[in-house]
């Protein structure tokens, strides 16, 4: 590569960071992690609290599992990888049907769901060598549930020090590898019944 001549477009660029106050050096690398606006915009997110309002959860079982990132699929419900994982392995146990609350899910998807968790924490133990687990639902949105309108059980898996500096300080998520990999490394572990 040749030597760019003076004022051509990198140092246009130059002169436009640092007039808006972003080029000045910090002494800080930083990771790009683009993917992640698509969450923050909140594409893709529902417009709706109905289930023909692009709910994701309704829509995803209709694909197939390597397109739609499903683990595993019961009768009354499944488990599907978060596109947006707090770690690697992140899964979701939802219901088919759609539903908002706890309390609005019949006898049947209450036992799926439970019985769909244990093998999730079963198959994130063989494939990853998971150490511990968060398990959750975050009800409502006023809780913390991005997608309040279709209930969704997390499993997180946990290893010791996957807390560390990148995510406190840096605000970045260290994933170190591809959801479809994830997927298909669980979709192997899943245990049958």
């Amino acid at each position: 590569m040749g030597v760019e001549p003076e004022g051509g477009i990198g140092q246009v660029a130059h002169d436009a960071e640092e007039q808006n106050g972003v080029g000045a050096p910090d002494n800080f690398q930083r990771l790009w992690t683009p993917h992640r606006m698509a969450y923050i915009k909140g594409e893709n997110k529902p417009s709706g609290a109905g289930a023909g309002d692009g709910c994701p959860f309704c829509e995803i079982p209709k694909l197939t599992d390597e397109e739609g990132l499903i683990a595993a699929r019961g009768a009354v419900s499944y488990a599907v990888l978060n596109l947006y994982p707090y770690n690697s392995g992140h899964l979701m146990v939802c219901p088919y049907r759609h539903v908002a609350d706890y309390t609005e899910l019949d006898a049947a998807e209450t036992e799926e769901l439970a019985a769909l968790t244990k093998r999730a924490i079963i198959a994130l133990r063989k494939a990853g060598g998971a150490q511990g687990f968060n398990v959750g639902m975050n009800l409502g949105g006023v809780a913390g549930a991005g997608i309040a309108a279709h209930l969704h059980q997390h499993v997180v898996p946990r290893w010791g020090g996957d807390t560390n500096f990148m995510p406190i300080v840096g605000q970045t998520r260290v994933l170190p590898q591809l959801l479809r990999d994830t997927r298909k490394l669980l979709a192997e572990a899943w245990p049958r019944e």
